[in-house]
C-alpha cells in the first residue's frame, strides 16, 4: 500500500530548487533526470514506457489517477520510471476496467512518488532551465531529508548525455515474439493470430520496444521476431526478415555503437528498415550525422508536425529527449527556437521565432534534402531527405534515405497512448517491404 498522504516527501533539483508534497507511492528515494509529459491521460502507458527509463516523470494535467491502472493498458510488464510527480493522485479510481488505483500500483512496485507540488510551475522551470537531474525522498528517514546531502548525492547521480540505458531494457535474446523482463502477459494475446495468415517477416531491434509497436506489426499480419538492440548482422540477416524496425528506448543514442553499426550493414544489404523514436535517432546516426540534446525535449500526445511531401499536419505522441542534427546532414536547417536546436554560437539564445508569423509559414516550403557523410566512401548512403518537421520548433521529426529503402519517424505511430493520425507509418513501412519483395519475386 502507498504510504499515508500526510507522509511529506521532497522534490529537490540539481539546482537547488526544492518542491515540497505528501508520498503518493513506496517509502524512500529516487534519483533521475526530471522532464515532463502533456498529457492528460494515458499515465499508465507512459509509466511503462521503457523510454523513460532513468527518469523522474512529471505529469502537468493536474489530476492524475482518475480512471485507475488495469492489465492491458501498459507498454511493457513494469513500471520503468525512476519516479513520479502529480499535483493531486486520485485514490480511488472510477472506471469500470480499473482493478487497482495508481497509488497501490505505483506502491506495489516500489516507486516513489509524491502529489502536491505546483506542476505546472515546476515544468515553467525545467521550460526555463532545461531537464535536469534530481531527487524524490520520503519522510521516512530524518537524514534522508536533509536536502544539502541529497543535494551532493543528485550531483552525484550521472548525466543523461552519454548512458547507454537500451542496455538495461532490451531483450534477452533472439524470439519470435517478445518474452524478455520488460513485455508483459497482455503480449500474448497476439499470437492468436493464425500462422497462416502470417506472410511478412519482421525482426525489430528491441532498444526499448513499446508493447503497442508489436501490436501494431501483427494486428496486420505480420509475423515479428525480436532481437536485442546489440545484435549483430549476421543474427539479424539469419532470421531472413523481410524488414526490420529499430524500436523507441531510452537514454543517449550516441553510444550505441554496435546498434550503429548493424543499421549501416542492414543498409547496404537493401534490407527495408524503418525507426520510431531512438530508432530515428539511430537512423540518423548510422548516415553519418549527429544528434544533440534538446534543453528539455518533447514528451506529451499532442504534437504537431508537418508531413514535407504532403503538407500535411499530423498531431502526433513524442518521447524523447535527443534529436538528429539536419546540418550535420549538410541540410541548411536548424530548428527555429533554439530550446531545441544544437548549441552553436552563430545562434542567439532564447527564440528565433517570427511571433508575427505562424510556425507552419517559417517552415521551408521547398523539399530539405542533404548528402550521408557516412564512413562508406564519397557518396555514402547518398542524399537523404527530411520528411518531417515539428511545428512547434521546426525540429526534425522523420528522415528518408532517397537511394536506400530506409525511412524513420521521432515520433510515435502506434499512438500509445494518443491520437493515432500517424499510424500511416505502418502502412509505407509495409508498402515498402511489400514492394522488395516483390521485386525479389521477379528477380
Amino acid at each position: 500500500m502507498s504510504q499515508d498522504n500526510n507522509t511529506p516527501a521532497l522534490l529537490l533539483l540539481e539546482d537547488g530548487q526544492r518542491y515540497w508534497g505528501r508520498s503518493v507511492g513506496a517509502p524512500g528515494d529516487a534519483f533521475g533526470e526530471l522532464v515532463f509529459n502533456t498529457s492528460m491521460t494515458g499515465y499508465q502507458e507512459v509509466l511503462t514506457d521503457p523510454s523513460y527509463r532513468g527518469q523522474i516523470v512529471v505529469m502537468t494535467y493536474p489530476e492524475i489517477g482518475i480512471y485507475g491502472v488495469n492489465a492491458e493498458d501498459v507498454e511493457s510488464g513494469q513500471i520503468q520510471v525512476a519516479g513520479f510527480v502529480v499535483h493531486r493522485a486520485v485514490k480511488v479510481p472510477f472506471n469500470y476496467r480499473a482493478n487497482r488505483s495508481l497509488t497501490d500500483y505505483l506502491a506495489g512496485a516500489g516507486i516513489v512518488a509524491l502529489e502536491g507540488v505546483d506542476t505546472r510551475a515546476l515544468t515553467r522551470h525545467l521550460r526555463t532551465f532545461g531537464a535536469m537531474r534530481g531527487v524524490i525522498a520520503t519522510a521516512s528517514d530524518a537524514e534522508v531529508l536533509d536536502p544539502e546531502r541529497l543535494l551532493a548525492r543528485v550531483h552525484r547521480h550521472p548525466k543523461m548525455g552519454g548512458l547507454n540505458l537500451a542496455a538495461e531494457v532490451t531483450s534477452d535474446g533472439v524470439s519470435p515474439l517478445p518474452t524478455s523482463p520488460h513485455w508483459g502477459e497482455e503480449m500474448k494475446k497476439v499470437t492468436a493470430l493464425g500462422e497462416e495468415e502470417r506472410r511478412v517477416h519482421i525482426v525489430v531491434i528491441d532498444a526499448g520496444c513499446k508493447g503497442g509497436i508489436v501490436r501494431d506489426l501483427v494486428q496486420r499480419g505480420v509475423t515479428v521476431t525480436v532481437v536485442p538492440y546489440d545484435a549483430d548482422t549476421a543474427t539479424v540477416l539469419a532470421l531472413a526478415p523481410d524488414g526490420v524496425l529499430i524500436s523507441n528506448g531510452p537514454g543517449d543514442p550516441e553510444p550505441l555503437t554496435d546498434t550503429i553499426r548493424t543499421i549501416q550493414e542492414l543498409i547496404k544489404a537493401r534490407v527495408p528498415l524503418a525507426g520510431i523514436c531512438l530508432g530515428h535517432q539511430l537512423l540518423g546516426l548510422a548516415a553519418g550525422g549527429q544528434t544533440y540534446k534538446m534543453r528539455f525535449g518533447h514528451r506529451g500526445a499532442n504534437h504537431p508536425i508537418k508531413d514535407m511531401r504532403t503538407g500535411e499536419i499530423v498531431i502526433t505522441t513524442q518521447n524523447h529527449g535527443f534529436a538528429v542534427d539536419p546540418t550535420s546532414l549538410g541540410i541548411e536547417w536548424a530548428p527555429i527556437d533554439t530550446a531545441f536546436a544544437p548549441a552553436r554560437p552563430e545562434l542567439a539564445p532564447g527564440s528565433r521565432v517570427d511571433q508575427a508569423a505562424t510556425m507552419a509559414e517559417q517552415l521551408p516550403k521547398e523539399p530539405l534534402i542533404g548528402e550521408c557523410p557516412s564512413e562508406f566512401g564519397p557518396n555514402s548512403f547518398g542524399p537523404i531527405e527530411v520528411t518531417h518537421l515539428s511545428l512547434n520548433d521546426g525540429t526534425v521529426e522523420g528522415l528518408r534515405l532517397l537511394d536506400y529503402p530506409a525511412f524513420s519517424v521521432q515520433f510515435h505511430p502506434e499512438a500509445s497512448p494518443g491520437p493515432h493520425d500517424a499510424k500511416g507509418f505502418f502502412a509505407t513501412f509495409m508498402a515498402m517491404v511489400d514492394a522488395k519483395r516483390s521485386e525479389g519475386a521477379h528477380a
